[in-house]
């Protein structure tokens, strides 16, 4: 994409990230957010939390160089960052809280990235990017292919290759990855695991970005109410069916997968007990950057759900301003009605019809005849037997203790950042049955951080008395450690 001179100038004077470059304080301000939100890989901060921070960081400067180097207060900074004119911080108050917090903007996050990038790299690898672009055109080439002929020779030659691969092994043949080679492919998968961390930020700007489109455009519809809910709902769809919002639908869906976690998890332990990776110090966060993943992608799923809850909100305040005005115009009308009954008009007619329709009703509209429904009662009652019965069953009552149900969510999460209902029962099996799981089920209701993966779906089995198994289908419910 070529960038014309107007377009430069346009970023050159309004783009955030530009202007934090050519801040006067752009090493402050990069060392610290880079320090407070990238390297803990935190999405948003308490405002007292970042204050504390950013004032032992001004401290040292001021006593590394002069007291007048940075004169102005920890909060004050923070506010001049995030206002409008600069916008390298987002500042929000959550719904749960009064107090604001502050999170990077896309924007700042790619500087950090840009400047990272400018460090030097002793080792720079081009082998594992090269086949890495030719891997995305073959499949870019064989995907968009119809011909079914052509697919199935393409599926031949790799089956083939796989097959000479095996035998070669079996004849004793084992092709190794040097270090040089596996020390580029970690680094391209480092690289490419913090650009995709990166990117949930940019992800749910754009749908903030959305939202404040069509809150705009309730604010200045001047047509059919009908008319403007369906072209609200109709960019909802638009930004779902997108190439981003398919494109992180089914991210989402592959992350969300237990499978995927697993094989991931097994994976990441398997590169960095090689000894060349070991040996380089690899960043200890990539062992976890699928959970970090995970809490990514969950706050931008819950960022729009808060957005469609509020547009909903919004909406309901709208129809209750127009209810509004429609009672007033009738209160408006029955105070015209009442004055005019005092002083009808003598000089004219006060009303006039012009047609007058008469009320027909048809014989065959008539519904038929159907007699009532005679219900024979009877007086007699007889009397009780007297019999021997078993009274314990009125005293077996189920007892819950959902206390100790929390417990044992809680103790699992102390060992993994997330649970899922199945394998939690798997450790502890329901022994009261339906109503236990229910009890999990309200638990993980009244706890913000459970995610219900309506996608998913997962087999809950227990065993009742006499042997019988039950089952039950439910969605996918996540425990997440807070």
């Amino acid at each position: 994409m070529s960038l014309l001179y107007n377009e430069i100038l346009q970023l050159f004077q309004f783009h955030p990230g530009w202007k934090l470059l050519r801040a006067d304080s752009a090493p402050l301000i990069i060392s610290f957010l880079n320090k407070a939100f990238i390297e803990p890989n935190v999405r948003a901060i308490p405002q007292s939390d970042l204050i504390s921070k950013l004032e032992d960081t001004l401290y040292d400067l001021r006593q590394s160089e002069t007291e007048e180097s940075y004169p102005r207060s920890a909060s004050a900074y923070l506010e001049d960052w995030a206002h409008d004119s600069k916008g390298w911080l987002r500042k929000f108050y959550p719904e749960t809280t009064d107090e604001p917090q502050f999170d990077l903007t896309p924007a700042t996050e790619k500087v950090i990235g840009w400047l990272e990038s400018l460090s030097g790299r002793a080792f720079i690898g081009t082998e594992s990017r090269l086949m890495t672009i030719f891997e995305i055109l073959r499949q870019m080439v064989l995907g968009a292919e119809t011909d079914e002929a052509t697919r199935i020779e393409a599926l031949e030659a790799e089956k083939a290759q796989i097959d000479k691969q095996i035998e070669a092994i079996r004849n004793g043949d084992v092709p190794v990855l040097d270090q040089t080679a596996l020390r580029e492919r970690f680094m391209q998968f480092s690289t490419m695991s913090n650009d995709l961390r990166g990117d949930f930020r940019a992800v749910e700007e754009n749908f903030r970005k959305l939202d404040l489109q069509v809150r705009e455009k309730i604010a200045l519809w001047d047509g059919r109410k009908g008319d403007l809910l369906q072209e609200i709902f109709g960019e909802r769809d638009v930004i779902t069916d997108s190439d981003q919002g398919r494109s992180f639908k089914a991210f989402w869906d592959f992350l969300m997968s237990p499978s995927s976690q697993e094989e991931f998890s097994e994976l990441l332990e398997k590169i960095f007990s090689m000894d060349c990776i070991r040996l380089s110090q690899p960043d200890s966060r990539l062992k976890r950057i699928h959970f970090d993943w995970l809490e990514a992608g969950e706050k931008t799923q819950r960022t729009v759900a808060s957005l469609s809850q509020q547009l909903r909100r919004y909406l309901d305040n709208q129809a209750y301003l127009e209810n509004k005005r429609i009672m007033s115009i009738l209160d408006s009308i029955s105070q015209g009605a009442l004055h005019v009954k005092h002083n009808m008009p003598k000089s004219a007619p006060f009303m006039t019809l012009d047609k007058i329709v008469p009320d027909i009703q048809l014989i065959m509209e008539r519904p038929l005849f159907k007699p009532t429904t005679q219900i024979d009662l009877t007086s007699f009652i007889p009397e009780a037997q007297e019999e021997e019965f078993d009274s314990g069953a009125l005293f077996n009552q189920i007892y819950i203790d959902k206390t100790e149900l929390e417990a044992n969510i809680r103790k699992e999460l102390q060992t993994v950042s997330q649970l899922t209902l199945s394998a939690l029962i798997d450790k502890y099996p329901l022994r009261r049955g339906l109503a236990e799981l229910i009890c999990y089920i309200s638990i993980a209701s009244e706890h913000q951080l459970t995610v219900f993966d309506e996608e998913g779906e997962e087999l809950i089995c227990w065993e009742e008395g006499e042997g019988r198994m039950r089952k039950a289908s439910l969605p996918r419910i996540i425990f997440n450690r807070s």
